[in-house]
């Protein structure tokens, strides 16, 4: 009796295991997520900071060129903490560059615009603006493709000129980042974050700032 009465409560316990293991799992998962829109912000902003840095007239073309630093006087200006170059939702740990084609960036820009209820925001300095036009005029023969599947895309890490960054990831998200939820299609840019440019629109289903 006593033998049968623990594979009771083994039994028991197996199942109630089983019934919470999901939940845990989306629960790993959003922070995961919420870790990888952190850092994914924090290279817009450093992207941001080196471009205005060398005056629209250089884009970084890796990581490591941010993680290095900008010259300050006789001492370097660190614009990106080295937990923010790996990103925490792909295998290798190496966030896909974006580089400044229309291809890519209109059909984000169009996601943006459709969050912020048809208004695109403006970009934080005029030195970005060429890198945008072309990505505004294209904006009205883009269609809203399937905002949870994948996007089709080649996996660059390194030697290109970028001027945003988005996971190697292609899975759907448990939160959504400007209504997206997949993770190949979140890009951390500075482009299109108004004067704001430390915060962009965040996941709907995170605590959204009054900013956003």
């Amino acid at each position: 009796m006593t033998l049968i009465a623990v594979m009771a409560i083994m039994t028991i316990l197996a199942i109630a295991l089983l019934a919470v293991a999901p939940s845990v799992q989306q629960e790993v998962q959003r922070e995961k997520e919420l870790e990888a829109i952190r850092r994914g912000e924090e290279i817009a902003n450093a992207i941001r900071e080196f471009v205005i840095h060398h005056r629209g007239t250089k884009l970084p073309e890796s990581i490591d060129e941010l993680l290095e630093g900008l010259p300050q006087g006789t001492k370097t200006r660190m614009i990106l903490r080295p937990s923010a170059a790996i990103d925490p939702l792909s295998e290798d740990g190496k966030w896909r560059l974006i580089e400044p084609e229309p291809q890519v960036l209109a059909s984000f820009a169009k996601r943006v615009q459709t969050y912020n209820n048809g208004l695109l925001p403006t970009n934080p300095s005029q030195l970005f603006d060429k890198y945008s036009i072309i990505i505004v005029n294209s904006l009205n023969t883009e269609s809203e493709d399937d905002l949870t599947e994948p996007d089709d895309f080649d996996i660059v890490t390194d030697n290109a000129p970028f001027i945003g960054v988005a996971s190697q990831s292609r899975s759907r998200s448990v939160l959504t980042y400007y209504g997206i939820e997949n993770h190949s299609k979140w890009v951390f840019t500075p482009l299109f974050r108004g004067g704001g440019a430390n915060s962009p629109g965040p996941p709907r289903s995170a605590a959204p700032n009054s900013n956003r």
